[in-house]
């Protein structure tokens, strides 16, 4: 592990006790937080991305906000649905952030997680898909994404256009330089880890597989991640993809942690997720010293070079900022973390 970083769903609604936590409220929060986490030399924070949600559902905002105020964070996204994206729209938003942020960009998208309307992504204009889920469409509109960062020209330039007439084919702008290395497709099983390895982006595995054969969760997502490796060095595409995985991880460091999390610790689970069987990861909550023994013996944990962390957002700035920083501080270095250079508080 050489990289950590934090995963949020961005909730916001009712919290109990008349306390409400407002869309605005989850959005700066996440600025806040993000500062915070660049300060301790944390490499990455990342958001869900639901729509018809109280969740984050466009994120390139709160991003380019994020970017604007950090200097050396990668700011991203875990995962946008492509079901729901105008695809050259998302191109020409991927290379601003990009830009913004001095190439600290980590966009993670893909079909996308189960929804809480019916087809969704039909009331954003996008229909006629032959496949129950969509995953026709994500894949036509992931496609014409990645051509479009690539710098491919995809509409005819107009030699009359009083704003510089010309011939040929003109790309979309503004362009990135290198942006496709930057992309993540978010895998639920081994067929599209090695799409993904194929096609040449990284790849982002979340806390559950729609896969299940009673493999432990760990040695399950530690197989897909090799069979991505695999697929990428038979493409011959140059150089070492990334890889990623989440894990709903607290330590136990004071007596508020212990009432919050002392009960959450728990094991793999097999269900129904979207209609198919899957696998659950489990929840590690325990003590520094525990934590470092258990994560050492997961198997994808150690194989990933990067690990996001789920955090309860709702928790607000302070909280989920010490939670980040007990990782950082009595777990992380045990597993081959170092800071980003500059780091001030660990």
């Amino acid at each position: 592990m050489r990289s950590f970083g934090t995963l949020s769903f961005g909730h916001y609604g009712p919290l109990g006790g008349g306390r409400q936590l407002t869309a605005g409220d989850s959005m700066l929060q996440a600025i806040d937080l993000a500062q915070g986490m660049d300060d301790l030399g944390v490499n990455g924070v990342s958001f869900r991305v639901h729509h018809f949600a109280r969740q984050q559902a466009a994120p390139m905002p709160l991003l380019a906000a994020i970017a604007a105020r950090t200097s050396r964070i990668e700011v991203g996204t875990g995962v946008i649905d492509m079901r729901y994206e105008n695809p050259l729209m998302l191109a020409e938003e991927a290379a601003s952030v990009d830009l913004i942020s001095g190439n600290r960009l980590a966009l993670g998208v893909s079909r996308g997680s189960p929804e809480t309307v019916v087809r969704g992504y039909e009331a954003f204009g996008y229909t006629g898909s032959q496949d129950p889920r969509g995953g026709d469409i994500a894949r036509e509109h992931f496609d014409l994404f990645l051509r479009a960062i690539d710098g491919e020209g995809l509409a005819e330039r107009d030699p009359m256009s009083p704003f510089g007439g010309g011939t040929g084919l003109q790309r979309i702008e503004p362009h990135s330089p290198g942006l496709r290395q930057r992309i993540w497709w978010g895998a639920g099983t081994t067929a599209t880890a090695e799409w993904a390895g194929r096609i040449g982006v990284n790849l982002m595995s979340s806390t559950l597989l729609t896969e299940a054969d009673g493999t432990p969760f760990d040695i399950l997502q530690a197989q897909q991640l090799d069979a991505f490796r695999a697929a990428w060095r038979e493409a011959g595409h140059a150089g070492e993809p990334r890889t990623s995985v989440s894990r709903s991880i607290f330590p136990i460091v004071t007596a508020e942690d212990e009432m919050y999390f002392g009960g959450s610790a728990g094991s793999d689970q097999i269900g129904v997720i979207d209609g198919m069987r899957s696998t659950f990861g489990k929840t590690y909550a325990a003590t520094p010293d525990v934590l470092v023994e258990q994560l050492q013996n997961d198997a994808a944990v150690m194989s990933a070079d990067t690990l996001m962390l789920t955090i309860p957002s709702q928790m607000g700035v302070d909280f989920n900022l010490r939670l980040v920083e007990n990782f950082a501080r009595h777990v992380a270095p045990s597993l081959g973390w170092q800071p980003t250079q500059a780091a001030s508080r660990v």
